[in-house]
């Protein structure tokens, strides 16, 4: 097992530069996972990481060794792709072996390994079977097994379950999640689906445009965000954003919006008066309230355990979530009120997070 340190790591493509130096410091046996939108990165950095692209500038190294310059094979390092990458002529069982084979290692070696990797991932009952014989499920837990046996320090995943369906998905991010608690090796994990991130991780290192915006666990990032970007990615439905002025007269501080409505803040809340903000709630915390805030209900979206309801208020679309049973119809008004110690305030101008006053 091994810690991996990314310092100042850079990456360019001729004049387009698309990693801006990156720092990221992972523990030993910690699984980590970098996510963000299509093109912010991450699989690019992981690439590197694994040495499959020359970084243009930094360092990286793994147990501490300095791997710049080091061939993929000589890393010590295990990589589960999206696509799977079996060999269709062979078996299960060959192609969980056949690095081990080629490395040379014991015929005995080889066989414990693999049948220790087949118990561990419930694939005894497959090792004679093709991959065009197997579920989409099993062959990514071939794949899986095949970097087991490789008895890795690092395991590096890069979007593993994205040719899944939404069930499997949710069952192989279950097992992924129970096979790191087993084995307890370093694991960095890249997906575009934030889902996947909040509940596999350690910790989450949040990138947009090559930059990392955040990096902390999934209740960090998701209760604390640093700016905008990262109060909108993270959570499922996103964060409600409102625009308006900060107002404080004594005692009653809240945002006012361009038509008048006004939000209401905790008395700890940070920011000048007259500061223009962006008022952040999240749909979970929004309830239903006599004094509160305007909306007409535009659409309803029962999903059995959860109805969505998405309304306007002021002008701007506003997600409430609720788990009791509600019949609302397009055009209702409701009072909808805010849980003011969960609220959150940012920088109109530069994003940033805009702290409460202790």
């Amino acid at each position: 097992m091994a810690a991996v340190d990314v310092r100042s790591v850079t990456k360019s493509f001729g004049n387009h530069q698309v990693i801006h130096g990156v720092d990221i410091a992972i523990a030993d046996e910690e699984f980590v996972v970098l996510v963000g939108p299509s093109g912010c990165g991450k699989s690019t950095l992981l690439r590197m990481i694994a040495g499959l692209e020359q970084i243009s500038g930094g360092d990286i190294r793994i147990g501490g060794r300095f791997v710049n310059n080091v061939q993929p094979k000589e890393r010590d390092i295990a990589m589960v792709f999206q696509n799977y990458a079996l060999y269709p002529h062979m078996t299960v069982h060959d192609n969980m072996a056949f690095s081990m084979k080629l490395r040379g290692a014991p015929r005995a070696e080889i066989e414990q390994r693999v049948n220790t990797a087949a118990d561990i991932l419930g694939l005894k009952e497959l090792l004679a079977r093709y991959p065009r014989q197997l579920s989409g499920g099993q062959r990514q837990r071939v794949a899986m097994g095949r970097a087991i046996v490789r008895d890795p320090q690092v395991f590096l995943f890069d979007e593993p379950l994205s040719n899944l369906d939404a069930k499997l998905r949710v069952a192989m991010r279950t097992e992924i999640k129970a096979l790191h608690q087993r084995l307890r090796t370093t694991s960095i994990y890249v997906t575009h689906d934030q889902v996947e991130a909040m509940t596999m991780a350690d910790r989450i290192v949040l990138m947009r445009d090559g930059v990392v915006e955040q990096i902390g666990s999934p209740l960090e990032l998701y209760d604390h965000p640093n700016n905008l970007f990262a109060a909108g990615f993270i959570g499922s439905p996103a964060m409600n954003f409102l625009p308006g002025i900060l107002r404080r007269a004594g005692n009653n501080i809240h945002v006012e919006m361009d038509n008048g409505i006004q939000l209401p803040l905790p008395a700890a809340a940070g920011g000048g008066d007259g500061q223009k903000v962006v008022y952040g709630v999240r749909p979970e915390h929004l309830a239903l309230g006599a004094d509160g805030i305007r909306a007409t209900v535009n659409v309803v979206e029962p999903t059995g355990a959860d109805t969505f309801v998405f309304s306007e208020v002021g002008g701007r679309p506003v997600c409430a979530t609720f788990s009791e049973r509600h019949t609302f119809k397009p055009g209702l008004q409701i009072t909808l009120q805010p849980q003011l110690d969960v609220v959150h305030l940012f920088d109109e101008a530069s994003g940033a997070a805009i702290r409460a006053n202790s």
